[in-house]
Formats: C-alpha cells, sequence, structure tokens
C-alpha cells in the first residue's frame, strides 16, 4: 500500500454543516469582525503531521510543513 492506494476526502465524505451566525463582536480584533469563509477542516494536517513524524521522527508543529522546514527540524539547515 502507498499514497497512490489512499483515498483522500472529497466534499462528498463531509457531513452536513449547520451555519450559525453568531452577531457578537470579536473582543480579540480592532473593529470586532470575525471571519466568515475560513475552512474548518483541519485532520488533513494533523495526518500529513503524524506521517511526518512517523518518517523522520520529528514532531511537527507549525505550518507551512514543506521541505525546508522538515529539514530545519531535522536539523540540516
Amino acid at each position: 500500500t502507498s499514497l497512490l492506494d489512499y483515498r483522500l476526502p472529497t466534499a462528498f465524505d463531509v457531513p452536513m454543516i449547520n451555519t450559525v451566525i453568531v452577531e457578537v463582536p470579536n473582543p480579540g480584533h480592532p473593529f470586532g469582525v470575525r471571519g466568515v469563509g475560513e475552512a474548518s477542516i483541519v485532520p488533513p494536517m494533523a495526518a500529513v503531521a503524524n506521517a511526518i513524524h512517523n518518517a523522520i521522527g520529528v514532531r511537527m508543529h507549525a505550518l507551512p510543513m514543506n521541505p525546508g522546514a522538515v529539514l530545519h527540524a531535522l536539523g540540516v539547515i
């Protein structure tokens, strides 16, 4: 089995989401605004982080998890 055999989730695999509009100002923003179109699909990055950890033994805690970040985590650069 390889990543070529692994099926990634698609839009058809996402459960129905009920939208709730919260009309309360965000105290952490100077204009009180809140994000509307922010994606809440986090599991793929957690899976990538776990794959990196399994491959090289180093836990990645920040994005982007690109080759440069992996080499930096390994202490190569």
